[in-house]
C-alpha cells in the first residue's frame, strides 16, 4: 500500500508494505492459544468488573443476580463466533473496522474502529483511577487513595508503565498477562469456595442465604424492565474477549487460534462469573446494609467489604484479603494493558488502509509493535483522564457508565457484518447457516435493542446517573447518554472531515477487495 517514509532510518520505524493481514510489518506467529485465551480473559478484567458491577446487578434484580449474569454470556458468545467466522476469512488487527468496510462500506467500517477505539479510551480512565487508587491501599495509605491528586498522578503513571510494555513487545505483554491472570483466576475461585463453605457452616453470617434453583429462573425477576437493565449491566463484565481477535496478525495460525481463544474466552468467562456471583450472594446476602450485595456503599466495589468478612482480619485472612485488593488491582492494570493492545492495533489497520493518517500505520523496527499508533493511545488516554478528574467526578462517573453503549454499537455491528458478509454460502450448509448467518444475527439484534433501550430510555433519564444535560429539542437528558451517543455522532463527524480531506479510502491495492468474498473464503 505505502512505502517507507523518507524518515525512517532516523526514526527507527517504518511504515507497512501491505495493508493485508500479516503484510503490516508486526511480529507474527508470537501468540499462540493458551496466551491468545489469556490476553482475552485478561482484557475482560474479571475481578474488577464483578467488583464494580455485581452490586449494580443485585440492586436492579435481587436474588436472580447469578442467571442475569449467565444469560448476559448469550450475545457474547453469538458475538464470539462472529468474530471468529470473520476472522477466519480476513485476520487482519482492525476487525470489526476492516470486516464492515468490506461488507457495507469504507464509512461503516470506520464507525465500527471509532466504536472501539472511544469504547476503549473512556474505559481507560476508570481502569486507571481503579489501578491508582487500589496502589495505594495496597500499601496502607488510605489517604492518599482519597485524594484525587495523587491517585491521577499514580492512574497515570499506570498508563505510562502499560503503554511501555504494549510498546516493547506483544510477548512480554502475553507474558505479563499469564502471570496476573493466573493470580486473579485463582484468587477469584479462593475466595468463593471459602464463601461457600462459611455460608454453609455453623459459623455462617446472619447475611447468608442457602442457594436456591429460584436464583436460576429469570421469570422471577420483577419486571421486563428490570430484567433488561440487569443485563445490560452484566454484559459490561464480558467485554473485551475480542482483544485476542484484535493480535490477529501477531498469533500462530492467525485465521483459526484468534477465533477459537475468543469463543474459549467466553466461555470461561461464563463459568468463573457464575460461579462468584452465586457464591457471593450466598455469603452475603442481596440487603442493604453491612456486606450485603444490595449496600449502596458498595456499590462501587464488592469485592473488598466481601473480602476482609470471608477471610477474616487476622493471620492468613490478613494476607488474603491484602491479596485479594491486590488481585484487583492487578485486574484493571492487566485490563488498562489488554485495553491499549486492540485500540492501538485498530488505529494502526486504519492507516494502513489510510482512513487515518499514514503515520499512525508505523511499526517500530526494533520491537515489531504499532509505534504511534500504541504511543498515541497512551497519550490520547492520558489527556481524557486528567481533563475529566479536573472537571468533575461526576462526569467521570458517568463517562464510565456510557461506555457500554459503544461495546453494544460495534459488537452488534460486527454480528450484522458477519451475517450480511457471508450471505450468499448461507444455504449451502447447516454450519454455514447457523454460525455464519443465525447466532451473529440474533447477536446483533440483541445488542441493537440493549442499545436503543439504554441510549434512549434508561440512559436518557436525567434521574440516572451523576449528571444531566438541557439539550435544545430534549430537554432534561442524562449525562451517560449524552456522552455515549455524542462519542459516537464525534466519530461520524470526524468520518466526514477524513472523508472530505482523503476521499475514499479502504483502497487495498496489495489485496484486492475480492481475494476476501465469503465465497473463496
Amino acid at each position: 500500500m505505502s512505502n517507507p517514509s523518507g524518515d525512517s532510518a532516523a526514526t527507527g520505524v517504518t511504515l507497512e508494505h501491505g495493508s493485508g493481514a500479516g503484510e503490516k510489518g508486526l511480529k507474527a506467529g508470537a501468540l499462540g492459544l493458551f496466551s491468545s485465551v489469556a490476553i482475552g480473559i485478561a482484557s475482560t478484567a474479571p475481578a474488577y468488573s464483578l467488583a464494580a458491577t455485581l452490586g449494580i446487578i443485585v440492586v436492579g434484580v435481587g436474588l436472580q443476580a447469578p442467571i442475569i449474569t449467565i444469560l448476559a454470556f448469550i450475545p457474547m458468545l453469538l458475538i464470539a463466533y462472529a468474530y471468529k467466522e470473520l476472522n477466519a476469512a480476513d485476520p487482519d488487527c482492525g476487525t470489526t473496522f476492516t470486516w464492515a468496510a468490506r461488507a457495507f462500506g469504507p464509512r461503516t467500517g470506520w464507525m465500527g474502529g471509532w466504536g472501539i477505539i472511544v469504547a476503549d479510551i473512556i474505559v481507560m480512565a476508570n481502569l486507571a483511577q481503579i489501578a491508582g487508587v487500589y496502589g495505594f491501599r495496597l500499601l496502607g495509605l488510605d489517604s492518599l487513595a482519597g485524594d484525587k491528586t495523587w491517585t491521577t498522578l499514580a492512574g497515570v503513571a499506570w498508563i505510562i508503565v502499560m503503554t511501555i510494555i504494549c510498546y516493547v513487545g506483544i510477548e512480554i505483554s502475553a507474558a505479563l498477562q499469564r502471570w496476573l491472570l493466573c493470580v486473579e483466576v485463582v484468587m477469584l475461585v479462593v475466595l468463593s469456595v471459602t464463601a461457600l463453605v462459611k455460608a454453609y457452616s455453623s459459623s455462617a453470617p446472619a447475611t447468608a442465604i442457602h442457594i436456591s434453583a429460584s436464583w436460576f429462573n429469570p421469570f422471577n425477576v420483577a419486571s421486563a424492565s428490570a430484567f433488561t437493565s440487569g443485563v445490560l449491566a452484566a454484559v459490561f463484565i464480558y467485554w473485551g474477549w475480542d482483544t485476542a481477535v484484535s493480535v490477529n496478525e501477531e498469533t500462530a495460525d492467525s485465521a483459526r487460534t484468534p477465533g477459537r481463544a475468543a469463543v474459549i474466552s467466553t466461555v470461561l468467562l461464563l463459568a468463573i462469573y457464575a460461579l462468584v456471583s452465586t457464591s457471593a450472594q450466598a455469603f452475603a446476602g442481596v440487603g442493604t446494609k453491612g456486606i450485603g450485595l444490595a449496600n449502596p456503599d458498595n456499590a462501587g466495589d464488592v469485592l473488598s467489604g466481601l473480602g476482609g468478612a470471608v477471610f477474616g482480619d487476622k493471620g492468613l485472612g490478613w494476607f488474603l484479603t491484602k491479596l485479594l485488593i491486590f488481585m484487583v488491582l492487578t485486574s484493571s492494570a492487566a485490563s488498562t494493558q489488554t485495553t491499549i493492545l486492540p485500540t492501538a492495533r485498530t488505529s494502526f489497520s486504519m492507516a494502513a488502509h489510510k482512513a487515518i493518517p499514514s503515520h499512525f500505520a508505523r511499526v517500530d523496527r526494533r520491537f515489531l509493535t504499532p509505534s504511534w499508533s500504541t504511543v498515541g493511545m497512551g497519550l490520547v488516554s492520558i489527556a481524557f483522564y486528567v481533563m475529566l478528574t479536573a472537571v468533575s467526578g461526576n462526569v467521570l462517573a458517568d463517562s464510565i457508565a456510557s461506555v457500554g453503549l459503544g461495546i453494544a454499537f460495534y459488537y452488534g455491528l460486527t454480528g450484522f457484518t458477519c451475517t450480511w458478509y457471508y450471505r450468499r454460502v448461507l444455504t449451502r450448509s447447516t454450519r454455514d447457516f447457523v454460525f455464519k448467518g443465525l447466532l451473529p444475527g440474533l447477536g446483533g439484534l440483541m445488542l441493537l435493542y440493549f442499545f436503543c433501550y439504554a441510549a434512549f430510555d434508561v440512559y436518557a433519564d436525567p434521574h440516572y446517573g451523576a449528571t444531566s444535560i438541557n439539550l435544545p429539542v430534549f430537554g432534561a437528558t442524562g449525562g451517560v447518554s449524552v456522552i455515549g451517543v455524542g462519542a459516537l455522532v464525534l466519530g461520524a463527524v470526524l468520518m466526514l472531515i477524513q472523508w472530505a480531506i482523503q476521499g475514499s479510502w479502504f483502497r487495498d491495492p496489495d489485496v484486492p477487495v475480492s481475494a476476501h468474498s465469503p465465497d473463496e473464503a
